[in-house]
């Protein structure tokens, strides 16, 4: 076998463009936003994590061209040489303020703060458990870590997380990795219970809380915040690209632990730091998202007026406790039909196939804006279930 083999055998994403039901690449001619221009066509945005709608607010904008101006388009350098600008430093202490931490870290996106904090703090002692819909980040990151064993429970199965969990020496150092809101269901890790289970196994706790982050918690604090247990979470992740408006991530944990981590991550060490626009809109957003508490309450208002509206209409939408709502399409031919049709009617969602889901699982991943209106979510209801209704 030579190494180009593989490279060849793509013969079903060619079946997929030959049919004219290839999803992926459509490029935007727009601002990301509500709606958006595909194709020269009006369409609104039901596949974007632009959760408190941020990315086109004039003050994000703003705060990115202010910092265009004062340092450059980059820091050519890590952070742990020449690429550490005081805004990094004041990002960190407000992300640190934000999530009720002592310290945070940043990385230059959120794949590599997962793949920098894991592999940083994880040697060959030490034993992982997986929620087995934890993100692909999360899943790389594990396995360049060397852990002396990697495993895996069952989505929010707290018995099955106790089976690992027994399975493992008492006295071997053991972390459990869970996202908050899982990106492609929706809904919410069992915090409180896997704490229980951390406490009794004494084992640490990582939340990866990219979509939790705007999505729930005071002010959109996060999983561990929405339910009061931050003081028992032992490490915070989060990125910048849906929320925060930006691109990016950051860790929150004890001063410790990211001492430790600046000196140990190569992913943090040898990678260039955060361009000063993106740390300075990141920054902005934070601050809106402090200040304007109400975005948390309109996202979660707006997503169950549209989850009703789909559910009214007879559109087979599973269950999920936050603003992204998928919806069952069961097959892959099916479900990049469906997506080929909603697109042409003015509709953009994201197909979700396997290996994300299991096979006859497919689903149409859509997720809500805070800025999205009831006009809008009325309009694509009504093509969503006209148009599955006649697929």
């Amino acid at each position: 076998m030579e190494l180009f083999d593989d490279i060849k055998n793509v013969e079903y994403i060619k079946q997929t463009i030959d049919a004219g039901i290839y999803p992926y690449f459509h490029a935007l001619e727009t601002a990301q936003d509500t709606e958006v221009v595909i194709d020269g066509k009006r369409t609104i945005m039901l596949g974007s994590n632009n959760y408190m709608g941020l990315t086109n607010d004039p003050r994000t904008i703003k705060a990115a061209m202010e910092a265009l101006q004062r340092y450059g388009t980059g820091c050519s350098g890590s952070r742990f040489l020449n690429g550490t600008l005081v805004l990094h430093e004041e990002l960190e202490r407000e992300l640190a303020d934000f999530f009720g931490k002592e310290a945070a870290l940043t990385f230059s996106t959120g794949f590599q703060t997962n793949l920098g904090i894991i592999t940083a703090l994880v040697d060959r002692h030490t034993y992982i458990i997986n929620d087995s819909e934890n993100h692909a980040s999360i899943i790389d990151a594990c396995r360049l870590s060397f852990a002396k064993k990697v495993f895996k429970y069952e989505h929010s199965n707290m018995d099955s997380l106790r089976e690992r969990l027994e399975f493992i020496p008492a006295d071997a150092p053991k972390l459990i990795i869970t996202d908050g809101v899982f990106s492609m269901s929706g809904d919410i890790a069992k915090l409180p219970e896997i704490i229980e289970l951390k406490k009794k196994y004494k084992a640490a706790l990582m939340v990866d809380d990219a979509h939790g982050v705007g999505m729930i918690g005071d002010c959109g604090r996060g999983t561990a915040n929405y339910y009061g247990v931050t003081d028992d979470v032992d490490i915070i992740m989060t990125t910048f690209s849906k929320s925060l408006a930006s691109l990016g991530g950051c860790v929150a944990a004890s001063n410790e632990v990211l001492f430790y981590a600046k000196h140990k991550s190569r992913p943090f060490i040898f990678s260039a730091s955060i361009p000063p626009a993106n740390a300075a809109a990141a920054l902005a957003a934070l601050r809106i998202l402090k200040s304007e508490p109400d975005r948390v309450k309109r996202l979660a208002d707006i997503a169950e007026y549209y989850r009703k509206g789909l559910e009214s209409n007879g559109v087979p939408v599973l269950p999920s406790q936050t603003a992204i709502v998928p919806i069952l399409t069961e097959t892959q031919e099916r479900t990049l039909v469906i997506a080929k049709k909603l697109l042409h009617e003015g509709v953009y969602v994201n197909p979700v196939l396997p290996p994300a889901v299991p096979e006859g699982m497919c689903l149409l991943r859509t997720s809500l804006t805070a800025t999205h209106t009831k006009e809008q979510m009325d309009r694509a209801v009504e093509i969503i279930a006209r148009v599955i209704k006649n697929s």
